[in-house]
């Protein structure tokens, strides 16, 4: 009998799918000892848009939470979700940024990297596979799953035996925007098993409605794990619940979870609360949306994009949207609408509905997806939208990682005293408008403090030469 292994999703995708990423390592700690209980073989906890969420929102030291979460979980490895080359912004970074934040991932107390591109470019996961080798991790290398003329099953193992020649430990088919439907789960989880001696897991939203029986197919094909999140967060845009999988395979002959349905109970009713606390961001949708399988919007970018549309007073426009991210993603090549494709289409979709004409307003981030900054695109783009986006200038050919010169030198200049240690230096790295004003309250801020309490009578700020060592 073989052993079915889950992934928690609850710490990160699932509230990132559901609750915009707004959930506070305050709300999760209550429950850490309970769930580190249950025999999951992850937890995914960190990486994503969390790290950005952090600063921006809640303000809360992203690496502060794996420190805490470690603190409290001592038999469940901890999962981060690393975009390759984005790191865990929207843009490509030097190797020596990525390095540095790969080891101190790493040295933080993160035990396995699922590592992704958006266009399945192997030239920008190698550096990120690499590194994460180096200093210790498990790297699973996923598989951006869509669905357009050029995604073939063929195509998806020419990648996959990419990741592999590139030493991933194990395998995962990432479907952000739960378009994997139950046939095409079991013939990639047959393939992958067969032609790969690795890991299977499999990573789905249940959007569309299909990820139960995507997840059922899977596991009739081989696959070893499966993201799940507690029911509270679960569903909707986020992963399918863990206790229907555990009560169901309970009945089957060949499978076995080790877990008890029983233990979920304490967990769930803690995020039920938890959930109450985000009415304010939480996505509210309801059943499934049949529409995802035209638009192929992810978890993520559809509670962010409803958000952003309420934002403008556009919600009406929703379905315009929808369908321009159609239209969008067909002349920019196919991209797989995961960070940071997602935003590339999904804004340059929302400019060309609310402005009233295509291309009239373009983003920074689609010129630099159009040139290859971000990559190479699955298929050919339209000759015509180039022309507009790109004007006279010629896209590149090579790793785009390859023009970026190193980097950390020049951001240690610029960001000074503000960083207190290499992690300050990465958050300013990848987020640095946020970061700056994240690291000013939190050191800035204190020093005031404790420089008042010192002396009443100075009403200045003080000189930055008294901040901290």
């Amino acid at each position: 009998m073989r052993k079915m292994y889950f992934t928690d999703t609850t710490l990160r995708d699932a509230h990132q799918s559901l609750l915009a990423t707004r959930m506070r390592t305050s709300e999760m700690v209550p429950v850490l000892e309970d769930m580190d209980s249950i025999g999951y073989h992850a937890f995914e906890m960190w990486g994503g848009a969390t790290f950005d969420s952090c600063m921006r929102y809640l303000d809360e030291d992203p690496w502060e939470r794996i420190k805490i979460i470690k603190k409290h979980v001592k038999n469940t490895k901890l999962q981060m979700l690393l975009r390759g080359q984005n790191i865990l912004g929207y843009s490509n970074y030097p190797d020596d940024v990525l390095e540095l934040f790969v080891k101190k991932a790493i040295d933080n107390g993160i035990d396995i990297i699922r590592v992704f591109d958006a266009l399945n470019d192997p030239r920008n996961l190698q550096k990120s596979i690499e590194f994460a080798k180096h200093y210790g991790a498990h790297v699973q290398g996923a598989i951006s799953y869509t669905t357009s003329p050029v995604h073939t099953v063929e195509k998806y193992m020419e990648f996959a035996k990419s990741l592999v020649n590139m030493g991933v430990d194990s395998i995962c088919i990432k479907d952000m925007a739960g378009l994997l439907t139950a046939p095409m789960a079991y013939k990639m989880v047959k393939k992958l098993k067969k032609d790969f001696s690795l890991p299977v897991e499999v990573h789905s939203h249940f959007t569309t409605g299909l990820a139960d029986t995507a997840y059922y197919a899977a596991i009739e094909a081989g696959a070893d794990i499966l993201d799940t999140a507690t029911s509270a967060l679960a569903y909707g845009t986020s992963q399918p619940a863990i206790e229907p999988f555990v009560a169901m395979l309970k009945d089957m002959d060949d499978v076995e979870t080790g877990m008890d349905v029983e233990k979920f109970i304490p967990v769930n009713k803690h995020f039920i609360k938890v959930r109450a606390n985000h009415k304010d961001t939480d996505v509210s949708l309801t059943g499934i949306d049949t529409r995802v399988l035209l638009s192929q919007v992810p978890g993520g970018m559809l509670s962010n994009l409803v958000n952003q549309l309420k934002s403008q007073n556009a919600l009406d426009r929703f379905d315009d949207v929808m369908k321009e991210m159609t239209v969008v993603r067909k002349e920019l090549g196919y991209p797989p609408l995961v960070t940071p494709t997602s935003q590339v289409v999904g804004v340059q979709a929302v400019l060309n509905v609310l402005s009233g004409e295509r291309y009239k307003l373009i983003t920074n981030e689609t010129k630099k997806y159009v040139k290859g900054m971000y990559g190479r695109a699955p298929a050919p783009m339209d000759k015509e939208v180039m022309k507009m986006v790109l004007g006279s200038e010629k896209p590149i050919d090579v790793r785009p990682a390859d023009l970026l010169e190193p980097a950390l030198e020049k951001l240690k200049k610029e960001i000074g005293v503000l960083a207190q240690n290499d992690e300050d230096l990465l958050s300013y790295a990848l987020f640095p408008q946020v970061a700056k004003k994240f690291l000013e309250e939190k050191y800035v801020a204190r020093v005031k403090v404790d420089f008042d309490i010192a002396d009443e009578n100075v009403k200045e700020f003080p000189d930055v030469s008294i901040y901290p060592a």
